[in-house]
């Protein structure tokens, strides 16, 4: 799986159908790979989620365009894909910092936010501890809510406070977080924060079960105060360990592992703390 080639042919896509009604399903599609981890390789690499890229290009070109013509506002709200002039006036103004009406009137900033290149640059040079591990299936249990795609870095960390840090009693302890798409083809995904299974807490706290399946693993280590060194791994997966490796990703899932922070000085934040990535492979 060449991910610069992917990223390149998506930003590509993206440009060519910039007014159209463009979708992760259908740039997943056009470019060939799932939709599952398009989105998260897109996010890890550039930075972005796809809808924000999206948004930002589209709001770019509407202020280019409204000091270069004289388009009207609907027509321009319509053509960059918002529903209604007021809703347009929003994004606009929340993305450059004035109106439409105050750049038409002259002497404000816009901003630009020109497309993304791939650039060919030096990368790695630094260990990534890992395995590959079979592990057999197995059971987890704990709640599960649906997110799309586009907002899925806003509102599973959201998630995580209300189900779990703020919870009076926290239905699990909160050993993984799964992400699994089994089509891989959707706008959303599920999202589990899960323990292994126990048939009597489950039934007691009516979690949710999930079966995973058998698979071999590529297992990353991470250590230091979460959430960044978690977040520079997975980016790393993408950026460095799947293009070199003989490996390509097998099925939609992507399993975060925590250790308990019981055992470090300072919980997540301790300098030690341990935590896992797991993804499922095959060889390519």
């Amino acid at each position: 799986m060449n991910w610069v080639k992917i990223i390149k042919d998506a930003i590509s896509y993206i440009e060519d159908n910039i007014t159209e009604d463009i979708t992760v399903v259908g740039i997943a599609g056009e470019i060939n790979t799932s939709a599952f981890y398009f989105q998260k390789g897109f996010s890890m690499l550039c930075g972005y989620t796809v809808g924000e890229y999206v948004r930002m290009r589209r709001l770019s070109l509407a202020g280019e365009e409204l000091l270069s013509s004289g388009i009207k506002v609907i027509d321009l709200a319509l053509k960059y894909g918002y529903d209604s002039p007021d809703s347009f006036t929003k994004a606009f103004t929340r993305f450059h910092g004035s109106t439409p009406t105050d750049v038409r009137r002259g002497g404000v900033m816009l901003k630009s936010f020109a497309p993304l290149h791939i650039k060919l640059t030096l990368d790695g040079g630094s260990a990534m501890e890992y395995r590959i591990e079979k592990k057999p299936a197995f059971k987890v249990m704990g709640v599960e809510r649906t997110f799309a795609y586009d907002v899925a870095n806003e509102e599973i960390p959201k998630f995580w406070d209300k189900e779990f840090i703020q919870a009076a009693e926290r239905p699990v302890m909160g050993m993984y977080g799964i992400c699994y798409d089994e089509e891989m083809a959707g706008e959303q995904f599920r999202y589990m924060i899960a323990d292994d299974f126990d048939e009597s807490t489950a039934e007691a706290k009516k979690l949710k079960i999930h079966d995973i399946k058998e698979h071999t693993w590529a297992v990353f280590s991470c250590r230091g105060a979460m959430p960044l060194p978690l977040q520079e791994v997975n980016r790393r997966i993408f950026s460095e360990w799947l293009p070199a490796s003989s490996y390509e990703i097998a099925e939609g899932y992507n399993i975060e592992y925590y250790s308990n922070p019981a055992d470090y000085k300072m919980g997540m934040q301790d300098p030690e703390y341990y935590a896992e990535v797991w993804i499922p492979i095959k060889e390519k």
